[in-house]
């Protein structure tokens, strides 16, 4: 283009001749002329013949396959090597790249008509709705390289976001995540959107036709919640999370912070979601930031009412070595409850066991495989039979230090394992902190023992007398008592004549 212009003013500028523009430009007169009978030119094209292509024979096939997987899910559509893969099956012995070249060309001309390529704006009015998704985040916590599932909500109208981390995605994370989004935004919108993850969609139907989860039904009417499903691989249609999770990750995890636990996590997440909502502008509302503009929304939202009880319950049978079995770790049950069918429940945070109606069991819930968890005190009925389990039995291996102690000094005696089995034989019955300060107290002696123990759990349990109490005039002491031990040293002076005194008693009685 740059030589077409410079032909031009040569000649209707500095008026030179065809043949010394020819010269000076060394091009042929005949393109001098070509191009001064132009009017003028927008931009140089040479049209070159393209000759016959490897491809040519496929195309058709080609564009036939990208046209059926354009209306398939995402997942299941051919990527380019694929193709290429299955046009060499077929005889084609071109390159990897002429394929890409050619799905490339497509989807810029076939491509920019399909339903992905254009976005319908969306509106939501003031706590109308709010979105959810699941995120998979790497993250080093207590010193362990672990795969963190991230719960995002986000709220349509005002941006405002939370976020929170699970190790799994099951039912009860996915139902606390609700209730701490709830209390942070402080009530709750009347729409929830969701794409058809499994914990709260059964079936996928036809259409918006949806089998919804029990549970997950029952968390919805709890919170007076209207549930709402995507299409099939339609993240777009709650595309306000789906970009929450892109912004997250570059804002809150490039680089990648480390964690010591799990709660230390979620308590710095907490605090980076108050940060960013005063930090991030609303994209729609100039001038606001979204904390404002969440602070505008709040008005309208319901107002929070009681948690929902946010459990996973399932039957299982307790062994004989008192232990209940889920996800692959072990917790301990009441000694009574042994062999018998009970319920546990999961929640987030703890595994609750219920029998006859009430809760036997409470431990910390754990993740991963293989742990059990142990509480000594479910197995004091067994220990009134097998005293002896006390020297290698595993749930007494972590008893509090004031009963290893006494424990340590009554095993190495006949009869100790014994002794010690009735001292925790008291915890059901006096509790575990009178039994406590009776054995601490007893170790203050030489040689603390169980009637010990026993003596020192009697004195507390004795009702102390209330105080400013006045004896009736009856009752009143006309001589108080005093301590005065010397008094002792009289029958040590009637020791020598006590085998005597039966004989003096008979004589007098016989002078009489």
């Amino acid at each position: 283009m740059a030589m077409y212009a410079k032909v031009r003013r040569l000649r209707y500028r500095d008026g030179l001749a065809i043949s010394e523009i020819a010269r000076r430009t060394s091009l042929s007169r005949n393109t001098v002329k070509t191009w001064l009978r132009e009017s003028g030119r927008s931009e140089m094209s040479y049209q070159r013949p393209a000759g016959p292509k490897k491809l040519d024979m496929y195309v058709e096939w080609l564009r036939q396959a990208l046209e059926t997987d354009a209306r398939r899910p995402r997942k299941e559509r051919r990527t380019a090597l694929r193709l290429h893969a299955q046009i060499q099956a077929k005889g084609f012995t071109g390159s990897y790249s002429r394929v890409t070249e050619f799905v490339r060309r497509w989807k810029a001309e076939a491509g920019a008509v399909t339903a992905r390529a254009a976005y319908v704006p969306l509106s939501f009015d003031w706590g109308e709705a709010f979105q959810f998704d699941w995120s998979d985040e790497g993250l080093v916590i207590g010193g362990i390289w672990r795969k963190i599932q991230l719960a995002h909500m986000k709220l349509c109208a005002s941006r405002a976001f939370w976020l929170v981390a699970y190790p799994s995605q099951g039912h009860e994370m996915l139902f606390d995540a609700h209730w701490r989004a709830f209390a942070f935004f402080g009530g709750i919108p009347r729409r929830a959107i969701y794409d058809n993850m499994k914990t709260a969609v059964d079936k996928v139907g036809q259409g918006k036709a949806r089998k919804v989860n029990q549970r997950f039904s029952a968390m919805m009417s709890h919170y007076l919640l209207e549930p709402e499903f995507c299409n099939r691989a339609a993240g777009w249609e709650k595309g306000r999370v789906e970009k929450a999770v892109q912004d997250g990750r570059r804002e809150l995890f490039v680089p990648r912070p480390r964690f010591e636990t799990l709660d230390q996590l979620n308590a710095w997440l907490a605090g980076q979601c108050l940060r960013l909502a005063d930090e991030i502008r609303h994209p729609e509302i100039r001038g606001q930031s979204v904390a404002e503009v969440f602070a505008q929304e709040q008005a309208h939202l319901m107002t929070l009412g009681t948690a929902f009880d946010a459990f996973v319950e399932e039957p299982v049978r307790v062994s004989p070595t008192c232990l209940v079995s889920f996800e692959r770790n072990r917790y301990s049950v009441h000694a009574a409850f042994a062999n018998r069918a009970v319920s546990l429940r999961a929640y987030a945070d703890r595994i609750e066991v219920v029998g006859d109606g009430e809760v036997i069991a409470r431990h910390g819930r754990v993740f991963g495989r293989g742990q059990t968890i142990y509480d000594w005190r479910h197995y004091i009925p067994v220990l009134a039979r097998k005293p002896g389990a006390l020297r290698n039995g595993a749930p007494f291996a972590d008893l509090p230090g004031p009963l290893q102690r006494p424990q340590d000094r009554l095993l190495r005696r006949p009869g100790g394992d014994r002794e010690m089995a009735d001292i925790l034989g008291c915890v059901p019955t006096h509790g575990l902190d009178d039994v406590l300060v009776a054995v601490e107290l007893a170790l203050e002696g030489q040689h603390p023992s169980r009637e010990h123990v026993f003596n020192l759990l009697a004195r507390l349990r004795e009702p102390k007398a209330p105080d400013g109490v006045q004896a009736p005039a009856a009752l009143a002491l006309t001589q108080e008592p005093k301590a005065d031990v010397a008094r002792y040293d009289t029958l040590r002076v009637l020791l020598p004549i006590l085998p005597i005194l039966p004989i003096l008693a008979e004589v007098r009685h016989a002078a009489h």
